[in-house]
């Protein structure tokens, strides 16, 4: 990991030999996974009778405590949030000879769990829902699909990966330096990168949120002076 941490620094080095300093610099990266997963269910239910839809709506989110509580997540670690009942007569465009069911009720189940690992396996098996009628919507309000997994503890490894980025960078300095002719005097100026969350395995339209596994990504830039 050093090793290829020194080659990618070293391909941001930028020599100022004009002014006499260098700008470098410096990554560091860890391999970590979520801690946290937040899985939305939206659970649906339509009868012809609303009070009939709210009694069928009832019933299907206890299916669906029973169906988490079987694959190892706590129901109580669940919420109820934003129920919602449509009456498919109101909407003026709706030919209403040709509704199945007048209401549709629906309310979103939020799953709150610190075993990602957990969570993920349980929503590989919501067939197991639509076998037994009950129709469950996956999709978060920001139109993706199935749990986000979130990862908290940054604050742990911040300290280790700001001292490996800044060593990293004074490593390439140093070998700039050493390349030029020069020695590698006091640190000009220095600035922090943003902490970056992205996913470990990198590809186009992977979002770290749906993913366990996860990269941490640092960058310092530091300018050092070069004395003869």
């Amino acid at each position: 990991m050093a090793a290829a941490g020194w080659l990618v620094g070293r391909g941001f080095i930028q020599g100022r030999m004009g002014d006499r300093y260098v700008t470098v610099r410096g990554i560091s990266e860890r391999d970590v996974q979520a801690n946290l997963a937040l899985w939305p269910l939206r659970v649906v239910a339509a009868d012809n009778d609303l009070r009939q839809a709210q009694l069928r709506l009832s019933d299907n989110l206890a299916k669906v405590k029973v169906f988490l509580g079987a694959h190892g997540i706590d129901p109580a670690g669940t919420s109820l949030q934003r129920l919602e009942v449509t009456d498919a007569f109101a909407n003026p465009y709706q030919d209403a000879s040709r509704v199945a069911a007048r209401y549709i009720v629906e309310q979103t189940l939020m799953v709150r769990s610190e075993q990602p690992k957990t969570v993920l396996d349980a929503s590989q098996s919501l067939g197991e829902l639509l076998a037994i009628g009950v129709v469950v919507n996956t999709s978060g309000e920001t139109g993706s699909s199935g749990p986000t997994f979130l990862f908290t503890n940054l604050n742990k490894y911040k300290p280790d990966m700001i001292a490996e980025a800044t060593a990293r960078a004074r490593e390439g300095a140093g070998k700039f330096a050493e390349d030029s002719g020069s020695a590698l005097g006091g640190m000009r100026h220095a600035s922090q990168g943003l902490f970056e969350i992205l996913p470990r395995d990198q590809a186009p339209g992977i979002m770290q949120e749906s993913r366990i596994d996860k990269t941490l990504r640092v960058v310092t830039t530091i300018d050092y002076f070069l004395v003869d």
